[in-house]
């Protein structure tokens, strides 16, 4: 395999770093190489995280592979590779808001009537518009087809009655990009729509569900009588599965060539908290964190492997599989890793992370965990760890995707 990127890739890459030394505060990019954050004041860090989205729209990185026409610059896959990785290897963000210019904003785009891209795409780029993806339901996870939530048209308008569950960052969102079932009498797959949702109305109750390290980003979302306008439905009444498949390879599609450094990253704090207290003397822990590093590797080098069979627009069943079996890899192998890591730490990994701007938080642990201040940082990694192998697709459904498209294994037998 030739690893090396073309020549006009590597004119590009000095571009973006150039901007980038330009743009990010003094000291930034050399505390990344070192595998740190810059050190920053509440203040500093508060104005940076405000301006930096602003930063980002001027300087057209915000969704730049977005056709000119709709705000983007026109990039090729090649360059939108190159500017993901050098915003990654100098730890800089590179997103307005994930849900928007992620997932919805790539879905409008190949789905959306003109009106749509124009009243939505702007707000995306320009970062004005926050967004949440409304698709799980209590009773409908992997089998997404058999969702409850109706859509009822009155008028000009769409009456939503439903629930939604783990909605991340609903309680921050302006729209929801929401699935639900507009011909209850259709087959399970064709009588569902996507709709783009406001949710800052009357009939849209938002509830945090409070995780073990006492953040509440994943919500409950309850549509009693909620309206939506006729013209929000993307990609035609009743064709929301296809739309809804859409979005979810742009999910599962995201970072294949960067994915793998958050992971390095923990590989070496691990490494680092290993020699600090000993534990790195256990042979077994020594294997164990080989066998990370290992795997991290092999997710770098698949990740080169999607890229190539993108470039190519390779039909292989193998590759076209990747998805799937590179979903499954990572978030399996980043699960046994935190299981690792807590093992390395011992029972540290249970004490409350008092680093905080001012030095120290008020109060004792209990007085924290309900003022909503988190668990150790590595814990919150661990609690993390063990939703990844369910969101974005199940590592169950994942092994189905690959034994049935790619082996030709007979289809999984259905309840009857």
């Amino acid at each position: 395999m030739d690893l090396s990127y073309p020549a006009d890739a590597e004119t590009f890459r000095a571009e973006i770093r150039s901007w980038l030394e330009e743009n990010l505060p003094e000291g930034w990019i050399a505390a990344a190489e070192r595998g740190e954050a810059l050190d920053m004041s509440a203040e500093d860090r508060k104005a940076f995280n405000e301006g930096w989205p602003k930063r980002l729209f001027e300087g057209g990185w915000i969704c730049a592979t977005w056709p000119t026409e709709y705000g983007g610059k026109g990039l090729t896959t090649m360059q939108g590779v190159v500017l993901s990785e050098e915003f990654a290897r100098a730890k800089a963000p590179l997103r307005a808001d994930f849900f928007g210019d992620t997932l919805v904003g790539p879905t409008i785009l190949q789905w959306g009537t003109e009106d749509q891209k124009r009243e939505f795409l702007p707000q995306i780029l320009n970062g004005t518009m926050r967004w949440c993806q409304g698709f799980s339901e209590p009773n409908s996870g992997s089998d997404l087809a058999s969702l409850k939530t109706q859509a009822v048209l009155d008028g000009d308008e769409w009456v939503i009655n439903g629930q939604k569950v783990w909605t991340t960052g609903g309680h921050h969102a302006d729209y929801c990009f929401l699935l639900t079932r507009t011909d209850p009498e259709a087959a399970k797959h064709k009588g569902i729509s996507y709709l783009l949702v406001p949710m800052r109305q009357p009939g849209v109750e938002v509830r945090g569900i409070t995780q073990p390290d006492g953040t509440a980003e994943f919500c409950e979302v309850f549509f009693t009588d909620a309206r939506c306008p006729k013209d929000n439905v993307v990609g035609g009444v009743n064709n929301g599965w296809k739309v809804a498949n859409s979005t979810l390879a742009f999910e599962r599609g995201m970072s294949a060539t960067t994915g793998y450094r958050r992971f390095e990253e923990e590989y070496k704090q691990m490494v680092s908290m290993a020699e600090a207290n000993g534990a790195i003397e256990d042979a077994g822990v020594r294997q164990r964190l080989m066998e990370y590093y290992t795997k991290i590797q092999i997710l770098r080098i698949n990740g080169l492997r999607s890229l190539s069979a993108t470039l190519t627009g390779s039909k292989d069943l193998g590759v076209m599989a990747l998805g799937a079996t590179n979903k499954m890899f990572w978030s399996e192998m980043h699960k046994a890793a935190m299981e690792l890591a807590l093992d390395i730490n011992g029972a540290h990994s249970m004490l409350v992370d008092t680093n905080s701007p001012s030095g120290s938080w008020p109060g004792t642990a209990r007085e924290r965990r309900r003022e909503g201040y988190p668990v150790s940082s590595m814990m919150s990694a661990f609690f993390f760890s063990r939703s990844e192998t369910i969101w974005g697709g199940t590592s169950q459904i994942q092994r189905n995707i690959v034994g049935e498209r790619v082996l030709g294994l007979p289809k999984e037998p259905q309840p009857g």
